[in-house]
């Protein structure tokens, strides 16, 4: 199999899978992110514990790409200490601006290297990063 069709397939998998999309009865943030230019849209929730992300969830619409990089991001989040994840904002976002190229270092975004192919997809791009730019922010607060 190759690592195309491999990544498509993952994506494919995050955007079927609504282990993360859902509500959280308990939040202490919530963040919510729009892509005008296609619709997408998400609300993100967080329960951060003493500096921990103890839990996280996404609601909202959108394609395919989104909604993958959505669960994707939560997957990796969860468990991790805010300075973490805002370091995996920076390296997903480097990754996607072909900023950051190091494998040791992208391995650290686990499944959602699956998305490192976007950057050359400009008119996707917005899709792969409002999850993140929705974390950032939310953990801003």
């Amino acid at each position: 199999m190759e690592m195309d069709q491999l990544y498509t397939e993952l994506i494919l998998e995050h955007n079927q899978d609504k282990r993360n999309k859902h509500e959280l009865s308990e939040f202490t943030n919530s963040e919510h992110g729009h892509n005008p230019s296609c619709g997408d849209d998400l609300t993100l929730q967080l329960n951060v514990v003493d500096g921990i992300i103890k839990d996280a969830a996404y609601t909202g619409s959108g394609c395919a790409i989104s909604q993958a990089s959505a669960s994707m991001m939560i997957d990796i989040i969860k468990g991790k200490s805010v300075e973490e994840a805002l370091r995996l904002v920076e390296i997903f976002l480097g990754m996607i601006k072909k900023e950051i190229t190091d494998e040791n270092e992208l391995e650290e975004l686990e499944d959602a290297m699956a998305l490192q192919n976007i950057s050359n997809m400009p008119a996707r791009v917005k899709c792969a990063v409002l999850a993140w730019h929705t974390l950032k922010e939310a953990l801003k607060k």
